[in-house]
């Protein structure tokens, strides 16, 4: 009987090309297919709730496949933590609705970015943060994050090769919340485009900086133009913290 498989991971993005397989390139996909068709015995594919780009990190990804293999859940994670690297792991595995699909069943995603905001870097956070020395007024970047909540069309926050047929997206919340020297960008909607997040961070940076006016992301909204937003944050201090079904 063929089952479907759900389980939720994490990983650090730092030494792979992002989530999806592609040529002359390590990638989270890669590795799991490959350790998953050693465990259960036969080639699979997997299923992934976000594609995250490389360097990108996620704390709470879900991912889907199918098997024959009749290994018990529980079993089977401990299978595959034992042969993945130490930068993957497997939080948990459960059997899944035969309808059920990582990516097109989920409802929403939840991202965090880090910010280091002070004048010495961390040997520490490095892997896991932007760190940017000056000052950034977090008053003003939340004010801005706000007019980035809603139904609205996001092409100017996207990449210039993205190729989603449209560009209009639902965020639920963006909030910026500082905590000694550690700022925290989180973000809920119902789907992201590519680089959306990082390209969104950035441009609040800009706001936080001086450079920009808080209202100026509605003229950044209304240009559907991905030149007038700032530049994109770096991919290290980007998680994708949980997926929403």
């Amino acid at each position: 009987m063929l089952r479907n498989i759900r389980f939720t991971l994490q990983y650090d993005g730092t030494n792979y090309h992002g989530w999806q397989i592609q040529p002359n390139a390590v990638t989270i996909q890669e590795i799991l297919e490959s350790t998953i068709g050693r465990v259960v015995s036969h080639p699979v594919r997997i299923t992934g709730a976000g594609r995250t780009d490389a360097g990108v990190h996620a704390r709470g990804q879900v991912a889907s496949f199918r098997t024959e293999s009749s290994i018990p859940p529980e079993k089977l994670k401990r299978a595959l933590n034992g042969l993945l690297p130490d930068d993957i792991k497997v939080l948990e595995i459960t059997e899944a609705d035969p309808g059920f699909d990582a990516r097109r069943s989920a409802q929403g995603k939840i991202y965090r970015y880090f910010i280091l905001n002070s004048p010495e870097p961390s040997p520490w956070l490095h892997r896991y943060s932007w760190h940017f020395p000056s000052p950034l007024d977090c008053e003003a970047m939340q004010t801005a994050a706000g007019h980035l909540v809603g139904k609205r069309e996001y092409s100017s926050f996207q990449a210039s090769d993205g190729n989603t047929r449209s560009s209009v997206r639902k965020i639920e919340f963006f909030t910026v919340k500082p905590q000694r020297s550690i700022i925290t960008f989180g973000v809920k909607a119902d789907g992201f485009l590519k680089h959306m997040v990082r390209c969104m961070v950035g441009t609040l940076v800009e706001v936080g900086r001086g450079r920009f006016s808080p209202g100026k992301i509605e003229e950044i909204l209304s240009a559907q133009d991905r030149t007038q937003a700032g530049p994109n944050a770096p991919a290290r201090g980007l998680f994708l913290w949980k997926v929403v079904y």
